[in-house]
C-alpha cells in the first residue's frame, strides 16, 4: 500500500534555492547540465551503517512539483525575482535524471545515496525537500534497526506519535521505523495509509474511570476477548495488577474458550517485575499469556533486559525511536559534484581546510562488493559513473585516506547499488510493498559482518574509491594547491 502527496510542498525550500536560480537564469546557465550528489558524513549515534529510507515520498514530491498562481504571485510581491524567472517558473517541468539506493539498504558515510543530474536550476531547487525527505527517515529507520536487532528476534512495536515532532514526524516516522524492522505502530493514520499494523489496548486512565482495577479488566477482557492484553501498573504490579488479571483470564476468558494475549508492564523495574509475573503467569496456567513493556526504552536499556534474561516478549519503544533522541539529526548533504563544460561534465570539488568536508568529485555511483564465499559484504566501491567492476577479476582495494593500505579482492560478486528514479522527470521506478522494503532491509543487513552491527565500537565498514575516481580528486586538491601558491 503507498500513499501519494496531494499538498503542492514546491514552495518548502530554503530562499536560497529561488534566489540563486533567478541569479542563474539572468546569467544564462539556468539550463547548464550538472550533477549533484546526496551523501552525509557519520553515522549516528556512533553506529557502523545507516539504513535508507524516503524514497518513495521523494519520488512523490517530484511527481508533484510544480508552481500554482499563489506561489507565483507571492514570489512577485517579493520584488527580487525578474519577470522572466516568474514566467520560467510559471512553465516549470522537472527535467532531470534521478539515481537512489533503494529504501532499506544499509548505507554509509562519504557514497553518493541520491544523485540528480539535470538542469541546474531544476538540480538545485530540490535539495531542501530532498534532504528532509531522505534524512528524516533514513534516521528513523537506522534507530528502529538498532532497536530492533538490540531486541533479539522479540517483537518491537513503534508507539511514538504524541512525542514526534509533528504529523508528518509521526506518520513518516511510523513508516521508516516499520522499515527499520518495527512489526507494528500505535499510530492509526500509518496503518490506514501504509498498511502497517496499527496496535494498541489501554491507557492508565482506563482503569483510572472504574471503582476498581478488577472491574477495569473485567470490562476490557468482556469488550476486546480475543485479543486481550491489560496494563498492569496503575497501581501495584505484584500486589493488585497481576493477580486482579489473573482473576479476570480465569473468569471472564477461560470459560469462553479464550487464552489471554498479554500483560503490559510501562514502569518499575522492568527485568525483575517480568521474572516474577512470568513465574506467576506460568503457575497459573497461561504460559502462553505474552510480556509488553514500554517506558522511555531504547537499545542499550534493551539489550540490558536481554542479557538479564528478562522473559519479555515484545517491547513498545516510543519517544527515543521516533524523534532518535540520542542522534537526532541525519546530517546528510548535498552537494555539487560535476558541470557541463563544452558537452562534457567537468568534475567539481568542495575543498575545505576541515579534511571530512572535502568533497568527492565527478558523475559517479557506488558499488558493494560481496565475497562468494561466505555472501557478505566486503566493501563499497565509488566509481566513476560508467566504470564496471567484474567480479570475475581481481580488484585492488585501497584506502582514500590511507592509500598505503591496499588488499586485492578476487571471487566477489559487485552489485552497483542505485536504481535509477527518473530520466528526464519521468519516473521510471516504482516504490516497492513496504513488506518487501522491511524483508529486503533485514536481508541486506545480514549481509553484513557482526562486527559491523554491533552497537558499541563498530568496525569500520571500508568505502573506497576507484583509482580513476581518486586521480580526478588528487588532482583537483594538487589544482586548488597551486592557485593557492600562486595568490600568496
Amino acid at each position: 500500500m503507498q500513499t501519494k502527496i496531494t499538498t503542492n510542498l514546491t514552495m518548502l525550500t530554503d530562499f536560497y534555492e529561488l534566489t540563486m536560480a533567478n541569479g542563474y537564469l539572468r546569467r544564462g546557465f539556468g539550463e547548464r547540465e550538472v550533477c549533484f550528489d546526496m551523501f552525509f558524513r557519520t553515522v549516528p549515534d556512533h553506529g557502523g551503517y545507516a539504513i535508507m529510507a524516503g524514497v518513495e515520498q521523494l519520488i512523490e514530491y517530484l511527481k508533484n512539483l510544480r508552481f500554482d498562481e499563489e506561489d507565483l504571485a507571492y514570489l512577485a510581491s517579493r520584488g527580487c525575482f525578474c519577470k522572466e524567472f516568474i514566467e520560467y517558473l510559471r512553465d516549470f517541468r522537472f527535467a532531470c535524471d534521478v539515481w537512489a539506493i533503494p529504501e532499506g539498504t544499509p548505507i554509509f558515510p562519504g557514497e553518493p545515496i541520491v544523485t540528480v543530474r539535470g538542469p541546474v536550476i531544476q538540480a538545485q531547487f530540490i535539495e531542501t525537500m530532498l534532504l528532509l525527505l531522505i534524512n528524516h527517515q533514513s534516521l528513523i529507520a537506522t534507530k528502529a534497526k538498532r532497536i530492533t536487532r538490540a531486541a533479539r528476534g522479540s517483537a518491537v512495536m513503534e508507539f511514538g506519535s504524541r512525542r514526534a515532532q509533528g504529523g508528518d514526524g509521526a506518520i513518516l516516522g511510523a513508516r521508516a521505523a516499520f522499515i527499520g524492522g518495527c512489526g507494528a505502530t500505535a499510530c492509526t493514520i500509518a496503518d490506514q495509509k501504509y498498511g502497517i499494523p496499527a496496535v494498541g489496548t489501554m491507557a492508565h486512565s482506563w482503569v483510572m474511570m472504574f471503582d476498581s482495577e478488577y472491574e477495569a479488566f473485567r470490562a476490557y477482557a468482556e469488550e476486546y476477548p480475543d485479543n486481550c492484553t491489560l496494563l498492569i501498573d496503575t497501581y501495584s504490579v505484584m500486589h493488585s495488577g497481576l493477580p486482579n488479571a489473573i482473576r479476570v483470564f480465569n473468569e471472564v476468558l477461560v470459560p469462553k474458550g479464550y487464552r489471554p494475549k498479554g500483560i503490559r508492564i510501562d514502569s518499575g523495574d522492568l527485568a525483575y517485575l517480568s521474572r516474577q509475573v512470568r513465574a506467576k503467569l506460568d503457575e497459573a496456567g497461561f504460559p502462553d499469556c505474552g510480556i509488553v513493556v514500554s517506558n522511555a526504552l531504547d537499545e542499550f536499556l534493551i539489550k540490558d533486559l536481554m542479557q538479564q534474561g528478562a522473559p519479555i516478549n515484545s517491547f513498545g519503544v516510543g519517544e527515543r525511536l521516533i524523534t532518535s533522541s540520542s542522534a537526532p539529526v541525519f546530517g546528510g548533504v548535498y552537494k555539487l559534484a560535476a558541470v557541463e563544460r563544452d558537452g562534457v561534465l567537468e568534475p567539481k570539488m568542495k575543498i575545505s581546510e576541515n579534511v571530512g568536508k572535502i568533497t568527492t568529485p565527478a558523475f559517479k555511483t557506488v558499488w558493494r562488493l560481496f565475497d562468494n564465499q561466505t555472501g557478505k559484504a566486503i566493501a563499497d566501491v565509488i566509481t566513476l559513473f560508467d566504470e564496471e567492476i567484474d567480479g570475475a577479476k581481481p580488484y585492488m582495494l585501497f584506502d582514500p585516506e590511507h592509500i598505503w593500505k591496499r588488499k586485492s579482492v578476487s571471487d566477489f560478486t559487485a552489485v552497483r547499488l542505485p536504481v535509477q528514479l527518473f530520466r528526464k522527470g519521468e519516473c521510471c521506478y516504482t516504490s516497492p510493498d513496504i513488506r518487501q522494503i522491511q524483508r529486503y532491509c533485514t536481508q541486506q543487513c545480514d549481509m553484513l559482518w557482526d562486527e559491523v552491527l554491533r552497537l558499541e565500537n563498530p568496525h569500520r565498514y571500508y568505502v573506497d574509491l576507484s583509482q580513476k575516481l581518486w586521480d580526478i580528486k588528487e588532482s583537483l586538491i594538487m589544482h586548488s594547491r597551486q592557485m593557492e601558491e600562486e595568490t600568496v
